[in-house]
């Protein structure tokens, strides 16, 4: 367990509420997106949270439900059908307003990833994030300017990453989505990781 950094204040009030709710709320769940970088790789600037969950059959209503009995208000009017729709729930914590954005799990990759995160235990808070596989695929699927910086962050300090995976599901979704340049720029990305460690080992 480690102590709060000072890039992660500004959000812990609302990352305990947040989580809180996913817990007695009982929904597989998980954080994603910048803070899920920053905890997992190197630390950078973000402005809002980004979640997971896992909703089957009618837990969508539920969920949205207890959103409404919770610390969180919709950022638009007529979030639930746009939620419905775009698989996403825009949503702002009550206190402090940070913006947070919930995706609805609903690959079998992502329902698999939620299968293997892991807890990182900052104070007395542990936090789900994807494991540095998963969070690596995501970004390589995303694939913006952004991304693939956090992805170049998150290599170094994850020597031990099961790489044949990553390259199984990046491969899978360039197929998938037809941009082999998902596939292609994460390539470049291991070879460079792979020259910088031969660098050090003479």
């Amino acid at each position: 367990m480690v102590k709060t950094e000072e890039w992660l204040k500004p959000f812990w009030e609302t990352l305990r509420d947040l989580l809180s709710f996913f817990r007695n709320a009982r929904f597989p769940h998980m954080i994603i997106g910048g803070i899920a970088v920053s905890l997992v790789g190197k630390p950078r600037a973000t402005q809002d949270i980004d979640g997971l969950v896992l909703l089957k059959g009618d837990q969508q209503e539920e969920f949205f439900k207890k959103i409404l009995n919770s610390d969180f208000l919709p950022r638009l009017s007529g979030a639930f059908e746009f939620a419905r729709r775009r698989r996403v729930l825009l949503l702002e914590h009550k206190e402090s307003r940070i913006k947070i954005d919930i995706s609805f799990a609903d690959l079998p990759f992502q329902e698999e990833a939620l299968e293997r995160k892991t807890d990182v235990s900052i104070d007395d808070l542990k936090i789900p994030t994807p494991s540095p596989e998963d969070l690596v695929i995501m970004k390589a699927v995303a694939h913006r300017p952004r991304d693939i910086a956090d992805i170049e962050g998150i290599l170094p300090l994850n020597p031990d990453m099961d790489l044949k995976r990553v390259q199984y599901w990046v491969r899978e979704f360039a197929r998938v989505l037809e941009m082999p340049e998902i596939y292609k720029d994460l390539e470049k990305l291991l070879k460079a990781r792979s020259k910088r460690g031969r660098r050090k080992r003479y």
